[in-house]
């Protein structure tokens, strides 16, 4: 019993320090908000005013600049704040962006069927881009995207 209860609390710490190094990149990076609610404030401590509220888990933002356990962040928006690392996630994410509904189709191609129709601002986990065209997931709806149609691709 000892021995299970040392195991799991060396891979809980584990998984802990890996969630946390793969915040210390250097910036600029990719990552997407992992907390349900997600404080952004002016400055880099709890003591600044906190400036916006995300409620938007899986949201894309660009990680912008690094200070010890705090990051700054740019929204879709172009919004810039301080959060905590630990509330972020590595995943990559996109937001489909434009004027209309953006064709998810089921493969990278122009001629390839539309599966469905994206709303501007809807959010999905990123996937590989190549020609132009990004794999996204939309809760259980997979397929391809424009990639000028999403936020959180390319280069940050």
């Amino acid at each position: 019993m000892v021995v299970r209860l040392i195991a799991l609390s060396v891979i809980f710490l584990a998984v802990l320090a890996t969630a946390a190094q793969a915040q210390d990149r250097e910036a600029p990076y990719w990552a997407t908000i992992r907390a349900s609610e997600l404080n952004m404030r002016v400055g880099p401590s709890p003591d600044y005013k906190i400036d916006w509220v995300y409620k938007r888990p899986g949201l894309p933002i660009k990680v912008v600049r690094l200070m010890e356990g705090w990051r700054l962040i740019e929204d879709p928006d172009g919004a810039q704040g301080w959060v905590v690392a630990r509330l972020l996630s590595p995943d990559r994410g996109a937001i489909v962006i434009g004027e209309g509904l953006a064709e998810m189709r089921e493969a990278g191609a122009e001629g390839a069927a539309i599966k469905w129709r994206l709303e501007p601002g809807v959010v999905g986990a990123l996937g590989e881009c190549e020609a132009g065209w990004c794999a996204l997931s939309v809760d259980n709806r997979r397929g391809y995207v424009r990639e000028e149609r999403l936020w959180g691709v390319g280069a940050p």
